[in-house]
């Protein structure tokens, strides 16, 4: 189905460099917030705690919770309205403590809420986990991503490049060096940022490009995404993990298509080729596609976010912020980086994008 015509021929690389200084700008901007608010904010799943979320018969100042909850001695660390204020539903964040008598510590809440705000007073749900548990989820979820992508890096380049040994000599190379930084006590956010460092490198010195501008886009994606979630001060919980999974997954769906029509238009190409005009005609070629897939999510995404409940908001909100960032960074991150290893107007350019 194509709704643009075919021989729409707009120039997306010749917008590349101010498409570099947007995304630089977002993500720097994402970096500041996360300095700013002093890291990720962590949801119970990671931080360990106690969540819980209540109903009350009226809607109530958050104060006045506070105050009715201080004598259970919770380490309360923010309490915040949820849904609409007619709802009257506040989840309640509370800090690690061993002093909690988990038996009794959800009727004791229940009580002192009725007390306070009266017998249409509940508590919906207390889930509870303990900083050692939290600690150690963190830690996978972090490799979760991390691996989806280097692996991700594996298939682009014996998909494309048919570099299968060398793209799993590195990817072993990683594994190892990752394992020996684990056993060495190395942070595992330092972890992950060196592994990725190495793989870029090893992805230039092996001339893998499609696996670099995958990698590269892929973490653009993830990296906005998670600024996103710093400025409006959400939580990263597991699953928001499940989530940034699920943008991974649809930003290199989106970025393959691109690629693959990259590609085949330089193998049919013959003579002298100028790479832009070959890069921007697969980029409009696709553009259809890109746009009837990128809306439809959009439009079930957004959905999910405006009437799909508390529950899964932020859900929500990040495939939200995903899916245009996965169609743009298809367009203006992944294909542009294609083009810089070989933006000259000559067949050996032409060349060398296409056989390395």
């Amino acid at each position: 189905m194509h709704f643009i015509k075919p021989d729409i021929n707009l120039d997306f690389m010749g917008k590349k460099y101010i498409a570099f200084t947007l995304s630089a700008i977002l993500i720097i901007l994402g970096l500041v917030m996360l300095i700013v608010r002093g890291g990720p904010n962590y949801g119970v799943d990671f931080s360990g705690g106690l969540s819980i979320q209540i109903k009350l018969p009226s809607a109530q100042d958050t104060s006045k919770i506070r105050e009715t909850l201080s004598p259970l001695n919770l380490n309360v660390e923010a309490i915040q309205s949820v849904g609409d204020a007619n709802d009257a539903e506040y989840l309640i964040k509370v800090k690690h403590s061993e002093d909690y008598k988990t038996e009794t510590l959800n009727d004791d809440i229940s009580a002192a809420l009725k007390r306070s705000f009266g017998e249409g007073s509940l508590v919906q749900s207390l889930d509870m986990v303990g900083s050692k548990v939290g600690s150690d989820l963190r830690q996978k979820s972090l490799f979760a991503i991390f691996y989806s992508i280097l692996f991700i890096a594996v298939y682009i380049s014996g998909r494309f490049e048919h570099k299968w040994t060398m793209s799993i000599v590195m990817t072993v190379c990683l594994i190892f060096a990752v394992f020996i930084g684990t056993s060495m006590g190395a942070s595992i956010t330092w972890l992950i940022f060196i592994a990725l460092a190495v793989s870029i490198i090893f992805c230039w010195v092996l001339r893998l490009k499609y696996a670099m501008g995958a990698i590269l886009s892929l973490v653009h994606d993830v990296a906005i995404t998670l600024g996103a979630f710093a400025l409006a001060d959400k939580e990263i919980s597991l699953t928001i993990i499940a989530a940034f999974l699920t943008l991974v997954g649809y930003s290199l769906n989106d970025t393959i298509i691109v690629y693959d029509r990259i590609r085949e238009n330089l193998k049919n190409s013959t003579g002298k080729k100028d790479m832009t005009e070959i890069m921007n005609r697969s980029v409009n070629q696709t553009l259809s596609r890109t746009i009837l897939t990128s809306g439809t999510v959009f439009v079930v995404v957004a959905a999910l976010y405006f009437f799909g409940g508390v529950v899964i908001h932020d859900f929500a909100f990040a495939l939200l912020i995903g899916v245009i960032t996965g169609t743009y960074s298809s367009i203006y991150v992944a294909s542009p980086l294609l083009l810089l290893w070989g933006d000259k107007p000559s067949k050996s350019g032409k060349k060398r994008l296409a056989n390395a």
